[in-house]
């Protein structure tokens, strides 16, 4: 007779598979939960080593539960041999004692004089905490304010990444010369000699600087107004627009749509005639108006520096090189009191199409060189000044690595530097005279020395800062399609002081109609700012051909 059998108790678990209840025997045992895809590991694993991240264990491998850790700290913990030292008469157990002492104190974070240990390779406690936080302040941006308060009606029409420039590219050919006027004086060849032993100062100027703006500039307007061109600017404004992806600061232009035409500006009031100090720099200057060393310090400084030595380094006997016109921009109570300067007004087309827009661009030069055998040469005269004797020291290097002192003021001067070559470029300039001038004393902003002066010819220049022309124009191009597509009326063009992002907005009519408060002598700190505003001129002159080179009198 077979045994009974009895059929246990099935419990059916309607969500899932396994029991629905634990055994009262099995409770509060600890339980690792697990999928079916899940590798089963030991119920308890004393073998791995689990780490601590915030007071938990964490396990690379396997379910922690079962993880085995020790509730007190063990750092402190070392083992001590008490065993006697067997000592020999040489003393090797000695020198076995002291150097089983100096392991221990090592453990201990002790050097062998009982002081906290000095890593030699990453210096004490205050090197190692100076490694520690080297850089976070490097990584951390510096903002700049904006050049321009942000209207509350002003609406973005556009807005550009500088990303997106880089694949521009336009090559308007050779340009047309409508009109040139004004008179050089001629370079005096012996600052070519000067050095560091023989520093000469720098003189102050007494000429007067006239900068005027494209829509100020009565000979552009009569070209307007005969139809000579669709788009109208001044070298200084283009420049700015075409290397502005190197640009770090804030700016801000203004763009005046009037029937078909376009006219760039620059706003009245704003700074845009000074020059910009280590602009691109990997150490920031500091926007503080009261540090002699703050950005709008050094920008007064650098533009009369600039302009004293664009003066100071010609002949004034009475001899230049005329170019058959007037200066535009004189009048009877300047009694030759002008610096020198002559200007070209150029015309490029600005597309392939016979009916593209062209743009009418009024370039300077600054000076003239005689040549041996052929006919003067025309000059753009720059310079370069030093403010901070730490960094490097024209003094202690100019004689020797001149090279090295040219490429790294061209590297923290990148957007200066571009325009001035730039501006070159548009205008047919020969050749580009750079001077290094320093200050007499660190702390002294008023008074300079001139220690030595460089030649450069333009497209040169322009390969040494890999300043590509044909993307200068294309930008322009974009830029001028852009606005040339929109209704009339007023259009800034504001770069993010923070951000390499251009936008441009839509103002009101009189949104700048404001006239600026003059500045005060103490704002232009001795800067002959030359009359931005509206230039009384009471000189008219007809719109002539441009002479050519052979027939300008260099009497």
């Amino acid at each position: 007779m077979a045994a009974p059998f009895p059929v246990p108790a099935v419990v059916d678990n309607p969500d899932g598979w396994g029991p629905c209840t634990v055994p009262e025997h099995l409770k509060d045992i600890p339980f690792a939960p697990f999928n079916k895809g899940d590798k089963l590991g030991r119920v308890a694993d004393w073998t791995q080593s689990a780490q601590r991240f915030g007071g938990r264990g964490y396990q690379q491998g396997g379910v922690p539960v079962f993880n085995f850790f020790a509730n007190e700290e063990e750092d402190s913990f070392h083992l001590v041999d008490n065993r006697p030292v067997k000592t020999t008469k040489f003393g090797q157990g000695r020198r076995y004692q002291q150097n089983n002492r100096f392991q221990q104190q090592r453990r201990d974070g002790k050097d062998g004089r009982g002081g906290p240990e000095i890593d030699k390779k990453k210096g004490g406690p205050q090197q190692q905490k100076k490694q520690q936080f080297y850089g976070r302040d490097n990584q951390r941006p510096t903002q700049y304010s904006s050049s321009v308060e942000i209207g509350a009606d002003w609406h973005v029409v556009e807005q550009v990444a500088f990303q997106s420039l880089s694949r521009l590219n336009f090559s308007p050919g050779e340009p047309e010369d409508l009109l040139a006027c004004g008179s050089l004086e001629y370079y005096d060849k012996s600052y070519e000699n000067i050095g560091v032993k023989k520093e000469k100062p720098l003189e102050k100027t007494k000429r007067i600087f006239r900068t005027v703006t494209t829509s100020d500039d009565h000979i552009i307007q009569e070209l307007a107004s005969r139809g000579a061109g669709r788009v109208f600017a001044v070298d200084s404004v283009l420049t700015q627009l075409m290397c502005m992806q190197s640009s770090k600061y804030g700016w801000d232009l203004l763009a005046t749509r009037k029937g078909d035409q376009l006219f760039f500006d620059w706003r009245q009031g704003s700074k845009f005639t000074l020059l910009t100090v280590n602009e691109n720099a990997p150490e920031a200057v500091p926007e503080d108006k009261d540090n002699v060393n703050g950005m709008h310090h050094l920008a007064l400084e650098a533009t009369a520096i600039n302009q004293n030595f664009s003066q100071q380094v010609l002949v004034k006997d009475g001899n230049k090189m005329d170019f058959g016109q007037p200066n535009p921009f004189a009048s009877p109570s300047d009694a030759n009191m002008l610096a020198s300067c002559a200007y070209k007004y150029r015309k490029w087309r600005l597309s392939s199409a016979a009916d593209g827009p062209e743009i009418v661009v009024r370039c300077e030069l600054d000076g003239a060189v005689r040549t041996q055998d052929g006919p003067p040469q025309t000059l753009l005269i720059k310079a370069f000044n030093e403010y901070d004797f730490k960094n490097q020291s024209y003094r202690t290097r100019l004689e020797n690595q001149k090279g090295s002192i040219i490429m790294s003021e061209s590297k923290n001067n990148k957007y200066k530097v571009a325009k001035w070559t730039a501006s070159a470029l548009l205008s047919g300039a020969d050749q580009m005279k750079i001077g290094f001038v320093s200050r007499a004393t660190a702390r002294d902003a008023a008074n300079h020395v001139l220690l030595s002066v460089y030649g450069q010819k333009p497209r040169d220049a322009a390969r040494s800062i890999s300043l590509d022309l044909d993307n200068c124009w294309g930008i322009v191009r974009a830029l001028c399609d852009l606005l040339l597509a929109q209704p009339e009326g007023q259009y800034l063009l504001v770069k993010d002081p923070n951000k390499d992002l251009l936008r441009v907005y839509s103002v009101p009519a009189d949104a700048f109609a404001t006239a600026p408060a003059p500045r005060t002598e103490e704002e232009l700190d001795g800067v002959d700012m030359g009359g931005e505003g509206v230039v009384g001129v009471d000189v008219t002159l007809p719109i002539l051909p441009l002479k050519s080179e052979a027939d300008v009198d260099d009497a």
